[in-house]
């Protein structure tokens, strides 16, 4: 057994029987699926004794205790030599291990990550969230694009490296962007690092846009967390969405109390969002969707920048209350 498919799960049948469906109907089926529910009140076993017979499955139920514990499980019971990790909400086009063979061998790494896309199947909200987390003018294209203001980093939705990786660097710490971390201490330890770009899955993702706000709210808290823990590891496309938040404040400001001519450059901006998200996706709807979806994206991990940097950095203070919360929550 070559691969093993490693993925925790916190209530969420639907989402696991999409992605076994994918995992059933792919060209080339050299893996197994590792998993991990993680303490659900709807647990999936029923689900899963739908494909028993169609590859290899260990299924574990075990207490409640966080997604990067649960993927620490199934690393511990996984017999392959190289472990892929997806999402939940993750379904798998049918020639992804087909294409990872091939691209595995023309290309060997350690550690590899790869892009995700929206579905044909998925909401118009859904795509549009997808496009604001991917578009180089809202990420950077730190999520895997072709032009990248950062190193690339891979991350849990679609991700992978060597069972030697995990034996030197160990497994996740349970905190948020656990993948980040995880991929910065693969690389501090020397091992290689690369991006397959064609090496794809269709990420559901939030499904609406208050869940979205809550999801990159926590990835603006955590890049702080990053920053303690790695003091080199800030760079400025990380500070994009802080400066979005203070930068729009000032333009909605001086636009009210001067002039509305200051509102123009904020306008542009988001103009500029829709007709690239037009080009991108060739739907209105969704373009016009992705126009809020980019605010929120900017503007949740931005005010999560800002209130870490002021609680962990300026006032000195580690985890806090509302952190502890929404650790608890974050399944």
């Amino acid at each position: 057994m070559k691969f093993s498919i490693i993925v925790p799960v916190y209530n969420r049948i639907d989402e696991v029987s999409d992605l076994l469906e994918s995992l059933d109907k792919q060209t080339v089926k050299n893996f197994e699926l590792v998993l991990v529910e993680d303490g659900s009140t709807q647990p999936c076993d029923i689900v899963v004794e739908q494909y028993k017979d169609s590859f290899p499955i260990q299924y574990y139920y075990k207490e409640n205790e966080g997604r990067s514990i649960a993927r620490n499980y199934g690393m511990e019971r996984a017999t392959g030599d190289y472990f892929i990790f997806f999402d939940s909400d993750c379904v798998i086009p049918h020639d992804y291990f087909e294409k990872l063979e091939r691209q595995s061998a023309v290309m060997p790494v350690d550690c590899f990550g790869g892009p995700d896309a929206a579905h044909e199947s998925f909401s118009t909200t859904q795509k549009a969230i997808n496009y604001s987390m991917t578009s180089f003018l809202t990420t950077g294209g730190i999520r895997g694009g072709k032009i990248s203001l950062e190193k690339f980093t891979p991350r849990t939705f679609n991700m992978g490296f060597s069972r030697g990786v995990y034996e030197k660097v160990g497994g996740y710490r349970e905190m948020f962007s656990e993948d980040i971390d995880m991929s910065t201490r693969i690389r501090n330890a020397g091992f290689s690092i690369g991006l397959y770009p064609d090496q794809y899955v269709y990420h559901k993702r939030r499904v609406d846009f208050k869940k979205f706000f809550r999801q990159v709210y926590v990835f603006g808290m955590s890049r702080i967390t990053l920053k303690l823990l790695y003091p080199g590891s800030m760079k400025a496309v990380h500070l994009l969405p802080a400066m979005f938040v203070i930068g729009s404040l000032v333009l909605i400001l001086l636009a009210i109390f001067v002039s509305w001519y200051w509102i123009l450059p904020l306008v542009a901006y988001l103009v500029a969002i829709f007709l690239t998200a037009l080009i991108s996706t060739r739907s209105f709807v969704i373009a016009a969707k992705s126009v809020p979806a980019s605010i929120i994206q900017l503007g949740g991990y931005g005010l999560g920048f800002i209130k870490a940097y002021v609680t962990k950095i300026m006032l000195g203070r580690g985890r806090d209350a509302e952190e502890e919360i929404l650790i608890r929550k974050g399944k």
